[in-house]
């Protein structure tokens, strides 16, 4: 007797429509595993989309030269001739700055203890920082050419959160220096310029005469030098302007010149996002191997249930094979009936997040396909030793529980 593959499908969807509970319990372990599985792969795939494509909008082409050390360890300061020079350059299109104003803290109030300074740090900033940077403004105005001669400032992302301040309205202050600062805007995160997202922004004339940041030129004190530029050089050119900075900006101690690529980071950071991929795919792995054995369980205890059934179709002519393959297409049914569920699981929760993220929603093939094809082997492999068991039961000695 030999039967089509339609009607085989509907013998070993018996068992699954017979006892549903039991089938959905034992499917559940397999959608667990799947959904963890495409989602880690979802969500990782679409974390790196989203970062590849910030960088694309923020552009790799920002370099930074900050202040290093000496050869004998000291803190070096860049010239202040630094951002004319930089500026000078063919390849180069626009150099912003700042300068580390040490020794000014900020506070919400002047009844705030000194030494909690939220790790808040002050900086002279030139007018142009922003634009070079990729970063707008949260709330407020940046400033200007008058307001950067004043007692004015601007906080960073991070600096706002720290202080309390969720948005500008007039008059607001804030306590620098020993007086009184009146807040003009806040930043949004700066992605290629972290540091900046915890600092207070002030205008280098403004730090100068109220904060007392000052350096010598020429017998004259003058705004103190320069701690960071932030340069922006002709795209096909950077390699080539990374090569001369250091020397560019301080001719007589290169050395001292720390020069850096932001947007590395950011690449590197994409490259990372998968580093603890194999954590949580071993998690769905295990989820997995617990459902196989959950589903080979509920096989076998099927099997023992169903020995009159098995006796009787033998007894009707259906062959070991025909016995075998019942058993072990119901085992496949189930975990790809878990499967189908982890993977429809696993992508809602990567498109839910992603979008929640701002990310371009992404799930690999291999996630989705891969989930469908474990859930068919795991099926296989944990039904085929139930399977083998059913086939192997005489007639006889199965209609004994008739």
């Amino acid at each position: 007797m030999r039967l089509r593959f339609a009607d085989q499908a509907r013998v070993a969807s018996v068992g699954v429509r017979a006892r549903k509970v039991r089938a959905f319990l034992s499917a559940l372990g397999i959608a667990i595993g799947v959904a963890a599985i495409v989602a880690v792969l979802g969500l990782s795939s679409s974390s790196q989309a989203g970062l590849l494509a910030e960088i694309d909008r923020l552009g790799t082409n920002l370099l930074t030269a900050s202040s290093g050390q000496s050869f004998s360890g000291d803190a070096a300061e860049l010239p202040r001739e630094a951002p004319a020079r930089v500026g000078n350059l063919d390849a180069v299109e626009s150099v912003a700055h700042t300068g580390d104003v040490t020794g000014a803290h900020v506070y919400r109030t002047p009844l705030i203890p000194a030494v909690s300074t939220n790790a808040i740090q002050v900086r002279a900033a030139s007018l142009n920082l922003p634009s070079v940077v990729a970063a707008g403004m949260a709330q407020g105005r940046w400033l200007n050419e008058a307001t950067a001669t004043q007692p004015v400032a601007v906080l960073g992302a991070t600096a706002a959160k720290r202080l309390g301040f969720e948005r500008v309205t007039p008059g607001q202050r804030v306590w620098l220096g020993d007086q009184w600062f009146y807040v003009a805007g806040i930043l949004e995160k700066a992605a290629l310029a972290s540091e900046l997202d915890s600092s207070v922004l002030v205008g280098y004339p403004a730090a100068e005469r109220h904060l007392n940041y000052v350096a010598i030129a020429r017998g004259a004190a003058v705004a103190g030098p320069p701690s960071t530029l932030y340069v922006r050089a002709a795209t096909e050119q950077v390699a080539g302007v990374q090569a001369v900075l250091a020397q560019t900006a301080n001719p007589e101690s290169p050395n001292e010149v720390d020069i850096s690529q932001p947007s590395d980071a950011l690449t590197a950071r994409a490259a990372a996002e998968g580093a603890f991929d194999s954590l949580f795919l071993g998690l769905g792995v295990v989820a997995l191997i617990v459902g196989a054995v959950g589903v080979a369980n509920i096989m076998i205890i099927s099997v023992l249930e169903r020995r009159s059934e098995i006796g009787l179709r033998r007894a009707l002519g259906a062959t070991q094979r025909q016995v075998r393959t019942q058993f072990l297409a119901e085992a496949v049914l189930l975990t790809v009936l878990g499967g189908t569920a982890g993977v429809a699981a696993g992508m809602i929760a990567t498109v839910v997040y992603a979008q929640n993220q701002g990310w371009r929603v992404v799930v690999p093939v291999e996630a989705w396909a891969g989930g469908i094809a474990a859930a068919v082997v795991i099926g296989a492999i944990a039904g085929l030793v139930p399977a083998v068991r059913a086939a192997r039961l005489s007639p006889t000695e199965a209609l004994r529980t008739v």
